[in-house]
């Protein structure tokens, strides 16, 4: 498909509802640059974990602000899978970034203001070039408020700890279906609730409940939207 110009694609919804597999996929299918927003918090909240910076779920917020200008986040392709990974000050942190000790606590770190000012810096210069598709929870409202497509992704929760059980217990990670369930749930009254950039619908976002779509059902409701914006334009 020819795109008339190259766009910036904004993905927002709850965690594990694929967001991140979605973006990847459609940066891949129109050969654009993804940015895995939710990557960058997760960096955060693991320097603040090796730092001592979070204990028992609080946030010394005065350390981490003195620091935070030391934390440098970039995104390299792995010249073998061909996916992104995310890099911490020089270091290659992808997997444990995604365990659960980190998805505990970066619902806490995202809330700050300083943290999501720093970010959102990032992301913003990541992404002027255009031809970018970003995942995250406030990239359509926030981040990028005039991005070309704004999907929201939702899913049942029972439905979303499945798939997050599935992918940690194929890393190996020992974990019930009880424990990841009441991860989710705190991380949706975090991400909805929270004074900073909540977690909502934009007003011009387009919705999808993937709860029973496969991956393919997903990229063909993506390419009729991305179809009528190209006809809406020519």
């Amino acid at each position: 498909m020819t795109v008339f110009k190259r766009l910036i694609i904004a993905i927002d919804g709850y965690s594990s509802c694929g967001k991140s597999t979605f973006a990847k996929s459609i940066a891949q299918k129109l050969g654009y640059i993804y940015i895995d927003t939710g990557a960058m918090y997760r960096a955060v909240a693991l320097f603040s974990l090796r730092n001592n910076i979070i204990n028992d779920s609080t946030v010394n917020e005065k350390i981490l602000k003195q620091k935070i200008s030391e934390i440098e986040i970039k995104f390299f392709k792995n010249s073998n899978t061909g996916e992104n990974e995310t890099f911490l000050n020089g270091e290659n942190v992808e997997g444990q970034i995604r365990g659960l000790e980190v998805s505990n606590a970066v619902s806490i770190i995202s809330q700050l203001k300083f943290v999501r000012e720093k970010m959102v810096d990032i992301q913003r210069d990541m992404g002027n070039e255009k031809g970018v598709v970003l995942d995250g929870r406030d990239i359509g409202t926030v981040v990028f408020p005039n991005a070309d497509i704004k999907i929201f992704m939702t899913a049942n929760p029972d439905v979303r700890a499945k798939r997050r059980f599935d992918e940690l217990m194929y890393k190996g990670e020992k974990v019930s279906l009880e424990e990841i369930k009441a991860n989710l749930i705190r991380r949706d009254l975090n991400d909805t609730t929270r004074l900073e950039s909540p977690l909502k619908t934009a007003d011009d976002a387009l919705v999808l409940d993937n709860s029973f779509m496969t991956p393919g059902e997903q990229m063909d409701w993506f390419l009729k939207i991305l179809e009528k914006k190209v006809s809406n334009h020519s």
